[in-house]
């Protein structure tokens, strides 16, 4: 089965990018099922209802968050209610909300996905690497594909995942920085890996913000107000094959498409 994880979708550029974009990327690359990260889709940080269904009416099967996820009060009744909506799995325990589920593709083909997030520059919370094994042993009892979204900082600790889950799961990829890496690979257990599928939304930007106000706070030490940009607008992601059987990754390929260029 092929898989299109998204990456970080920022603010309505980001959305309309996939709005646009997902029809077509799913009948020309043949793909069976939809995730996206959406802890950025509600004004280039957080998540709402009103975003969450913006994305959900589309072909996505299931969103996944970071450390922006709180941003909005909220997305706490949301994550309770909406099992199609995931939070990091190592939060405290008592935290509102889910982070591990399980999807299904159009022909009933069950799919797990984990969310972490990382520690290294970023809040000290539970390790990922204690937090993922337990989910991971409960989503096989359903089914081989499991996929993991690390959101995380330092390009180390992702890295660590990926060799932590090699062989355990079918995909590991990272989120967070907003810049896709170019170190995609099957590992030797056959697990697939990227360190990050980069950001869906303005490019005419820093990290999809106005590029000016960051100018301004790095040049000044003040702080400024960010707001979303406009202009080059990208949806990025990665695509993985994976072996319904095995729960092995087959390939997986980056996705960049720009909006008005078409898959």
């Amino acid at each position: 089965m092929r898989i299109l994880a998204i990456g970080d979708v920022v603010g309505k550029p980001g959305r309309q990018a996939v709005r646009k974009l997902l029809p077509e990327l799913i009948d020309s690359q043949q793909l069976d099922l939809v995730i996206a990260n959406a802890e950025n889709a509600a004004g280039g940080s957080g998540l709402t209802a009103e975003t969450a269904e913006d994305l959900l009416t589309l072909p996505v099967a299931m969103l996944t968050g970071g450390n922006h996820t709180w941003r909005y009060k909220e997305v706490l009744k949301l994550l309770e209610r909406d099992p199609r909506i995931l939070r990091p799995l190592n939060f405290p325990e008592g935290t509102p909300g889910r982070g591990y589920g399980i999807c299904e593709t159009a022909g009933g083909v069950k799919v797990g996905v984990i969310n972490l997030q990382g520690r290294v520059f970023m809040d000290p919370l539970p390790s990922p690497f204690e937090a993922v094994l337990a989910a991971i042993e409960e989503l096989k009892k359903e089914t081989p594909l499991v996929v993991v979204d690390i959101h995380a900082e330092a390009t180390s600790e992702k890295r660590a995942l990926g060799w932590f889950l090699d062989g355990k799961v079918s995909l590991v990829f990272g989120t967070h920085t907003h810049v896709a890496t170019a170190d995609e690979e099957i590992l030797p257990q056959g697990t697939g890996y990227i360190t990050d599928i980069g950001m869906t939304g303005p490019y005419d930007s820093v990290i999809g913000m106005k590029k000016e106000a960051i100018l301004e706070r790095f040049l000044t030490m003040r702080p400024t107000a960010f707001n979303v940009a406009k202009g080059d607008t990208r949806l990025c992601g990665v695509i993985a094959d994976l072996d319904e059987e095995t729960g092995n990754c087959r390939s997986i390929e980056r996705v960049r498409i720009q909006v008005g260029d078409g898959p």
